[in-house]
């Protein structure tokens, strides 16, 4: 659980994809989480773009979360 307001950004992991409200130019709407932190790092599953958005404009730009299976966690 993270330190910031759960109203603002509910709790995401690196590898989760987030699914937003309008599309990204190439026409996909999945991005993979790549970057935790103040900005949140996006990269587009569809052609590789990455972008940084603040955790603010992510929950309003954010429709849904698609969190990481089990059988993508890394070998320990």
């Amino acid at each position: 659980m993270g330190w910031y307001n759960l109203n603002v950004l509910p709790d995401l992991n690196l590898g989760d994809v987030v699914h937003l409200r309008k599309p990204h130019p190439c026409g996909g709407y999945e991005w993979k989480v790549v970057r935790l932190g103040a900005d949140i790092g996006l990269e587009c599953v569809r052609c590789g773009r990455r972008v940084l958005l603040s955790r603010r404009e992510l929950s309003h730009r954010m429709k849904s979360i698609i969190p990481r299976g089990p059988h993508d966690l890394p070998e320990v």
